[in-house]
């Protein structure tokens, strides 16, 4: 296997020195990670054959992380997702954040979590694991968010074949917190054509449809007789071109799935994906209210990426376990209000097996 160089990744960013981790499972799974923005940088997975591939886009180099697209592999916060007009209230105070996706603030804005260098500790390993810490202190104030958030995400390797993420976070001041993995997949393999044969299942029998602008209106709609019906498996191209006006705003699949929970805050089944032929599936677990579904629609084969690959329109799709976007500004959604003396506690998992 080809793995990233970790020499690739020695710099410095922002006066702080850049690096990239292995994390490697008896079973040969590697997943590889860089401390600038704690980003996924590959993850290597067998097919039924027992021929492993990197499943996740991305670059060879820090270089190309800090040139390329933002997001790919990226912890996204201070609120991952949209917040309408970059806009909140807390206790009668309005807080305006910048906004950088149309006339919304996405991901925590320009210089988000996304865009920071993390530090990193690697963690004692297991008897069935690997495991490397990444934490950052986001100071008040920034990117118009109220208090001094600490962040610690801990990712582990099990011999389960399972990519472990918790998120743990404090804050000394009431704010917002909502963070998300943002891998793009294509469990073809990256560089390896388009998403479209991928089948996916939902495990959610309503969504929140959006405005023109990708806010959700407040409504959970149910999902049955629409296009956003993934209850059963389907390929993501059956219905991805048809007319309706939720598929037209998002030039495709860009919207958030309430997940069918008995509790909330329980690890759930949020999401499966299936590739036919290399046989690969990926699960995904979570204990947030939702996942977001995004097919890659403004990718655009503009860049290089590894290998000298060009990621084309719906060339990875991303399934983003999260809160609910512009819940601040949306008293029906599950609140991410976290105050002082609270701790906020997100886990998703990743497990990877073939069919």
């Amino acid at each position: 296997m080809n793995y990233i160089k970790e020499d690739a990744f020695k710099g410095k960013y922002k006066g702080k020195v850049t690096a990239l981790f292995t994390l490697k499972n008896k079973n040969g799974l590697v997943v590889q990670i860089t401390n600038f923005g704690a980003k996924i940088v590959s993850i290597f997975v067998p097919d039924r054959h027992g021929n492993f591939s990197d499943i996740v886009l991305g670059y060879d180099t820090i270089d190309g992380y800090i040139k390329g697209n933002p997001y790919f592999g990226a912890i996204c916060g201070r609120y991952a997702n949209r917040i309408a007009n970059g806009k909140f209230i807390i206790d009668d105070k309005t807080y305006q954040l910048p906004v950088n996706n149309g006339p919304n603030s996405l991901h925590g804005g320009p210089e988000g979590f996304n865009n920071q260098i993390f530090d990193s500790k690697e963690i004692n390993k297991y008897k069935d694991s690997e495991a490397i810490e990444m934490s950052y202190l986001s100071k008040d104030g920034e990117m118009g968010y109220p208090g001094t958030l600490s962040l610690k995400v801990t990712y582990t390797l099990t011999d389960n074949n399972e990519l472990k993420l918790d998120y743990e976070a404090r804050t000394d001041k009431t704010t917002h917190v909502n963070i998300a993995s943002h891998s793009f997949f294509n469990l073809a393999g990256e560089g390896n054509g388009d998403i479209l044969n991928h089948e996916l299942t939902l495990n959610a029998d309503f969504f929140t449809p959006v405005s023109e602008v990708l806010i959700p209106s407040g409504e959970m709609r149910s999902v049955s007789g629409t296009p956003m019906d993934f209850t059963s498996p389907k390929l993501l191209g059956k219905s991805i071109n048809e007319r309706y006006d939720q598929l037209d705003y998002g030039k495709g699949y860009d919207h958030n799935w309430v997940i069918n929970k008995k509790k909330a805050g329980e690890l759930t089944l949020a999401a499966s994906c299936f590739e036919s032929k290399s046989g690969r599936v990926m699960d995904i677990y979570t204990t947030q209210p939702g996942v977001q579904l995004y097919t890659g629609n403004w990718l655009d084969g503009s860049g290089i990426g590894k290998e000298g690959h060009t990621y084309e329109m719906r060339s990875a799709l991303c399934l983003e376990t999260q809160n609910f976007p512009d819940s601040p500004n949306k008293p029906s959604f599950p609140s991410t209000l976290l105050k002082r003396g609270e701790v906020y506690k997100q886990t998703c998992v990743h497990k990877f097996y073939v069919k």
